[in-house]
């Protein structure tokens, strides 16, 4: 009889085991999903920029000057054009009075000139609108825009929002023609966050009175800086005796001076940009508004916003079009060569890839739809929750084995 009841219990074992497994599963890709996630975000590869330069005419100049300093800065730091909306009346250039035809610069040594060959302007001259710049911000557009001068960011993205031009309190002029005010952007802001156009938003504006255009903002994740408070005008930094205007504004200047110190893989931190600002220098008081924003400033590096690291795609073997391309000057022997060598390298690789592939644990479907579920959720709590599972499933299968 004991013989009887002991050949009968090892069956229970492996029925534990395989129940044991399958509820593992989801709980260690979970685990490894949020781990890929968290280390996404922390190559800030999904940033955009949007830079606006709200006027016209030459002797505001140094407007434009403001806006193309911090669009080299942000494509330096290694935002590509297709993810920066510019917007400029972009009159300066072949203006009658530029004594330096095709060319703008910020500084009166002329050594940098910021209309080069790379400038792609999104919105220029009477483009530059209070509509169209809330429809950017809100993605309202018309069907016959371009996806090149939208806005094509979601819920994960880093977005850098920079204006410049004459400013009053709680609003920002259009080309002396119409003005933004501070509810008009507040209700730009509130739409974004409830189309999930974005994580986190760092608003920086150069105008006069700049600080006064925030106070509508109520949305989370929402980060401002102005160059001047309530009731202070923002000042030009020097006059260019060659152009005969003034050729950038204090609070942008010093701006740069900051960023061209750094690279796209810096650590510099946004609390050490917020504390290079003196109010000396700037004549004005740098105003910060950080109660919408809920992580420390010392922790977040100026790369989150003012930079990118971009995706890349790593391949074993070589891009086919360049044998292509030197097939006729490449003798007919040393090509055959160059082709077995090719394909074998090509063949081995398939090989590889296909023994990685049956290496690896394929999930079931409902696991893939749980994954998309979780995609984009605080990766803190998926840890408390997969913890919670692993301690529910020890004991069922400390039951299950006794």
């Amino acid at each position: 009889m004991a013989s009887g009841r002991w050949s009968r219990k090892p069956s229970r074992p492996p029925r534990a085991l395989t129940l044991l497994k399958a509820l593992l599963l989801p709980v260690l890709l979970l685990a490894f999903s949020s781990s890929s996630a968290a280390a996404a975000a922390a190559m800030h590869n999904n940033n955009w920029a949007v830079l606006v330069c709200t006027s016209r005419f030459w002797f505001n100049y140094r407007h434009m000057a403001n806006t193309l300093s911090l669009y080299r800065t942000v494509k330096r730091l290694g935002i590509p054009d297709e993810r920066i909306i510019l917007m400029l009346a972009d009159d300066m250039a072949c203006n009658p009075r530029n004594s330096y035809p095709a060319q703008v610069f910020n500084n009166e040594n002329h050594q940098l000139n910021l209309y080069g060959d790379n400038v792609e302007v999104d919105y220029r001259g009477y483009e530059v609108t209070v509509e169209n710049f809330l429809r950017i911000l809100t993605g309202r557009h018309e069907s016959a825009v371009p996806r090149s001068k939208r806005l094509l960011s979601d819920e994960g993205s880093h977005i850098l929002l920079y204006m410049t031009g004459h400013g009053g309190d709680e609003f920002l002029k259009f080309q002396d023609s119409e003005e933004l005010q501070s509810h008009d952007l507040a209700d730009a802001v509130k739409q974004m966050k409830e189309k999930h156009r974005f994580k986190e938003l760092l608003i920086m504006v150069d105008t006069c009175q700049a600080a006064t255009l925030f106070s509508q903002l109520h949305s989370p994740g929402v980060l401002a800086i102005g160059s001047s408070m309530k009731g202070e005008n923002s000042y030009s930094h020097h006059l260019d005796s060659d152009i005969g205007v003034s050729v950038v504004d204090r609070f942008t200047y010093y701006t740069l001076a900051f960023f061209e110190k750094l690279n796209m893989y810096s650590n510099a931190s946004l609390n050490s940009l917020f504390n290079s600002y003196d109010r000396s220098m700037l004549m004005s008081t740098a105003y910060y508004r950080m109660d919408l924003y809920e992580r420390p400033l010392n922790e977040v590096p100026v790369t989150n916003f003012f930079g990118s690291v971009m995706k890349t795609l790593h391949t074993d073997s070589a891009y086919t079009g360049f044998l292509a391309a030197h097939d006729d000057e490449v003798p007919m022997s040393m090509r055959d060569n160059q082709h077995d060598h090719f394909m074998s390298k090509n063949e081995a690789s398939a090989r590889r890839l296909n023994r990685e592939k049956e290496a690896q644990i394929i999930p079931h479907g409902w696991t893939e739809v749980l994954l998309e579920q979780l995609e984009g959720k605080n990766t803190d709590i998926v840890a408390l929750y997969g913890l919670g599972a692993m301690g529910i499933l020890l004991a069922l299968s400390t039951w299950l084995s006794m």
